[in-house]
């Protein structure tokens, strides 16, 4: 063990934690575990990760407690027990928790209160990765809340991969944890559908591949001019006119019906240019689709 390596504690033993956990143990930090299922820590106190009896023993260990639970109900499931709704002197007092779990912002913020009131500093994480890239190159998390808290504890919380942080509003991280994986299971999705209908013409997924991996590297490329229309809420149409966009999102919609395959996804798209083209955004470049996304659906 390295000299002078703080001591963790990891409470949530599914994929992610016990990645991290591993991670940690690599770089010579003293990591004390628990999980609902105890079995799930057996590999890593053979690794030398510590076994907790109890949430409140998990606490008492570390002054930096990581949660890596399924949505942050699970935080007051587990840490209520610890703390048994105490104030100054519950097991919670002087920690430092460190929620990498996963939900909405709002209920992040009202994880901080709730947190605060029980002594307790706090910090939300997303992880942009999955667990079998928890540490190694290109791995980044978004973390929000106190700089100071964030900036005490940021060599530990970099082995997992690089620190991205966002800001002091705690609610940040989680809300670019949505945003990211917002572009992500939609760009699936779209890979998937359209899979779907050239499969219904009987081509293969191998077969479309260098095309749809060309589709996914070009994207990018239209994100710079795109972003500056965004935020200058200014979309000249002179190239990829938004009317012309959404007339293909009709034909899509059209082969998709031919090709007997599920229409959710290409009518939700239609539904968006039609929305738009009605709202008077034709002639504007298809970035003007933004001015109605902003909105409610009716």
């Amino acid at each position: 063990m390295s000299e002078g390596k703080s001591p963790v504690t990891m409470i949530g033993l599914g994929p992610m934690g016990q990645a991290m956990v591993r991670v940690l143990l690599d770089h010579g930090h003293p990591v004390t575990v628990w999980n609902r299922t105890a079995s799930r820590a057996d590999a890593l106190v053979a690794a030398g990760a510590t076994r907790a009896g109890t949430p409140a023993e998990a606490v008492a260990a570390s002054e930096l407690v990581i949660l890596s639970l399924t949505d942050y109900q699970g935080m007051y499931d587990i840490l209520d027990d610890a703390g048994d709704g105490g104030g100054a002197g519950a097991p919670l007092d002087g920690r430092v928790i460190v929620n990498l779990s996963s939900d909405t912002p709002e209920r992040t913020r009202e994880a901080a209160d709730w947190a605060a009131g029980r002594g307790a500093r706090f910090l939300a994480g997303g992880v942009m990765v999955p667990e079998n890239l928890v540490g190694a190159e290109g791995a980044y998390v978004f973390y929000s809340g106190p700089k100071e808290l964030f900036e005490a504890h940021r060599a530990t919380l970099e082995l997992f991969g690089r620190p991205d942080y966002i800001g002091s509003d705690v609610g940040l991280a989680q809300l670019f944890y949505q945003a990211q994986l917002d572009m992500f299971l939609t760009t699936l999705a779209g890979y998937l559908h359209a899979s779907a209908l050239l499969g219904a013409a009987g081509v293969t997924a191998t077969r479309f591949l260098p095309w749809a991996a060309h589709q996914f590297d070009t994207v990018s490329s239209y994100l710079p001019e795109a972003a500056r229309q965004l935020d200058e809420h200014h979309h000249p149409g002179d190239r990829a006119a938004l009317g012309m966009m959404g007339a293909t999102a009709a034909h899509i919609l059209d082969a998709s019906r031919a090709a007997g395959i599920d229409l959710e996804l290409p009518k939700a798209v239609k539904s968006h240019y039609d929305r738009a083209v009605a709202a008077g955004f034709g002639q504007d470049s298809w970035s003007a689709l933004i001015e109605v996304l902003r909105k409610p659906s009716d």
